[in-house]
């Protein structure tokens, strides 16, 4: 990793509510963004952070999530995500992070993430299937 990523550094993603972010069960007038969707997004934002900041051949995996979806957003909203690397141990790293609409703070909450070797991960998880195909055959 680079010597830039350290923690303090943060970064904030604008994210537009669109259909397929949304829940419908409450009316198609009740469209709100989903606490699935909104996680994915958390989870990109600080994977993109980390990116920018890791060596050709590196990504990250999530490995756990503390998330409090505090308010709802509807349909045609947006979302800004302010994530922030707060802690470095190797290749786990830490986030904070919020997200706020154009009215009030709707989530916060902690986002850890794994630094990996692509090609190694891929390797491992092609022998996994491996295992898992003998196993169901078997």
């Amino acid at each position: 990793m680079s010597e830039a990523l350290k923690p303090g550094l943060s970064v904030t993603q604008r994210v537009e509510i669109d259909p397929d972010r949304t829940i419908s069960f409450m009316g198609e007038d009740c469209r709100v963004y989903s606490t699935p969707k909104l996680l994915y997004d958390i989870e990109i934002a600080c994977r993109d952070l980390l990116l920018e900041h890791v060596e050709t051949g590196k990504d990250s995996v999530g490995t756990r999530v503390e998330l409090d979806h505090v308010g709802a957003t509807l349909l045609g909203m947006w979302v800004e995500i302010t994530v922030t690397l707060v802690d470095i141990n190797g290749p786990a790293v830490g986030f904070e992070f919020s997200a706020r609409d154009s009215v009030e703070v709707v989530a916060r909450g902690k986002h850890n993430r794994y630094v990996v070797d692509v090609e190694k991960t891929v390797q491992r998880l092609k022998n996994k299937l491996v295992k898992a195909n003998a196993a169901s055959t078997g």
